[in-house]
């Protein structure tokens, strides 16, 4: 992990974009003295409630889900917790990237650090050795329904602190007994109430959403660039992108990304000459409408994102000062699910308007060649890049079928409405994936277009990047193998830096 300031958790409100760069940075984590002393008295509290042996206490003392009739005795306390996690520990599929495994970590950290969930403090310090060691559980991307928490994710994410599943820990996938033995940590030994409030929460889902939301600005920035040099690319007027035409309609996305475009093509000798067209294309006179809507799903979803991160979503979940142990419902994850279903299909719009501009780019029109070469027939050009984005922005609608209107009955009826949140953030998590590599396609194909237009030029600033751009991937003069330079497009385009478009 890097050496850069520890970053304390605490009782304080952290904004989505604050705990995504603390995840992202490295930095190692520490709990403050307040979050400290609250895991300490909330453990105390639950000690002395059990400790008369007369509290019937949900997944402390009880069994779990249809099973909470079943008295757990004082003594088996501790198998149930381990059991817990090993019987929930069934997920399949995929694994999860280590990036969002990250999150995961920090998030359920950060959950357990309020104070209202009864681990022991050793508990949660294992929980930050192993984020700052750099050791990642394996995790699998199915088998949570969204409520009563991301349980199948969630048991993986724990597996580690009782010595069991594997782990990713210096480059390398192995048994977490193996991991456990380089650390000289020896396994923990769950104690009442451990293993249910590591498995119950929205941390698996709501680390998908911290990521999408934070890779989502970074798309509609990404955007808003691409747009820009297909407007020159394609000789389109700026009439469209007047700020007069934002106000009046006045959403704050339209404005965005009207502002952005104007931004990107100040001093474009390019954008300064008169076209012979009164109007061009939707997918390039509503820029700043499409976008901009796109921007209005982010700022929403970012509020929710913005509320999960900093709630508790356990259960019970318990009040020392209230003397109060309430079992409810924070664990189902409806807001993210829905969340992530509305995001996925705000930013698959993205997609959607680019490939409309590349299919445009490559039409022959505005005094470009066929598919951007000047040798076609003999040669292809990049004909074939928009066949792939149009087959990702059809995966896009399929992948765009909500989840979150699903629902299916579980754990002998007890769990009978389920969020199925998770399934919608993996979606949400493909959706943008795809998103970026149609972005890519495109602005591999307008600075073609551009190229082809010398010794027209650019603004500086757009011209300054294609030039950066083209370090990596020379224009096209010849058939090559494109797969290749739409990764590396799709590489470049992640290396930039949007500062001062907000």
């Amino acid at each position: 992990m890097s050496s850069s300031a520890t970053h304390h958790i605490g009782h304080e409100r952290l904004l989505p974009e604050d705990a995504a760069e603390i995840i992202a940075s490295g930095r190692p984590l520490a709990l403050s003295v307040d979050a400290a002393n609250s895991i300490i008295a909330c453990r105390r509290y639950l000690e002395h409630k059990l400790s008369d042996g007369t509290q019937v206490l949900y997944g402390i003392n009880t069994g779990f889900g249809a099973l909470c009739n079943i008295r757990i005795s004082e003594a088996e306390t501790e198998a149930l917790q381990a059991n817990l996690v090993m019987s929930h520990a069934c997920g399949t599929g995929e694994e999860v990237p280590v990036e969002i495994v990250r999150a995961m970590l920090f998030l359920k950290i950060r959950n357990l650090s309020f104070g209202h969930s009864g681990v022991r403090l050793v508990l949660v310090q294992r929980l930050i050795d192993m984020y700052n060691a750099g050791v990642w559980p394996v995790v699998y991307q199915q088998g949570s329904l969204g409520a009563s928490g991301d349980l199948a994710p969630l048991a993986h994410l724990s597996l580690p602190l009782i010595g069991l599943g594997e782990v990713w820990y210096q480059g390398r996938r192995q048994p977490t007994s193996e991991a456990l033995k380089t650390l000289g940590w020896s396994p923990l030994q769950l104690e009442s109430k451990e293993g249910l409030a590591l498995l119950n929460g929205t941390q698996f889902s709501t680390a998908y959403a911290l990521w999408a939301l934070a890779e989502s600005v970074r798309l509609f920035h990404v955007a808003n660039l691409c747009a820009a040099l297909s407007v020159d690319a394609f000789h389109c007027l700026l009439s469209p992108f007047d700020q007069k035409i934002q106000m009046v309609r006045a959403y704050e996305g339209q404005i965005k990304a009207a502002e952005a475009v104007r931004r990107w093509l100040e001093g474009s000798t390019i954008a300064g000459q008169a076209g012979a067209q009164v109007q061009d294309p939707y997918a390039f006179r509503c820029v700043p409408q499409v976008h901009g809507a796109s921007w209005e799903v982010i700022s929403h979803v970012r509020h929710i994102v913005q509320t999960e991160i900093n709630s508790v979503t356990d259960n019970p979940i318990i009040y020392p000062d209230a003397d109060a142990v309430l079992s409810g419902g924070n664990f189902h994850a409806q807001p993210i699910a829905l969340a992530m279903d509305y995001l996925a299909i705000g930013i698959s719009e993205l997609a959607s308007i680019a490939e409309r501009r590349t299919y445009q780019l490559i039409s022959g029109n505005r005094g470009l060649p066929p598919f951007l070469t000047p040798l076609a027939g003999l040669h292809s050009g990049l004909m074939i890049p928009q066949y792939t984005a149009a087959s990702i922005v059809s995966q896009n609608k399929q992948l765009c079928t909500p989840a979150s209107v699903d629902s299916i009955v579980s754990s002998n009826g007890q769990e009978d409405h389920v969020s199925m949140a998770a399934n919608a953030a993996t979606k949400a998590w493909r959706v943008l994936r795809n998103v970026e590599t149609v972005l890519a396609i495109e602005w591999m194909s307008a600075a073609q277009a551009l190229h082809l237009r010398r010794p027209a030029r650019s603004s500086e600033a757009v011209e300054n990047i294609v030039s950066r751009y083209r370090e990596r991937v020379p224009p096209l003069a010849e058939d090559r193998v494109l797969s290749n330079d739409i990764s590396a497009t799709a590489a470049f385009l992640r290396t930039l830096d949007f500062p001062g478009f907000g």
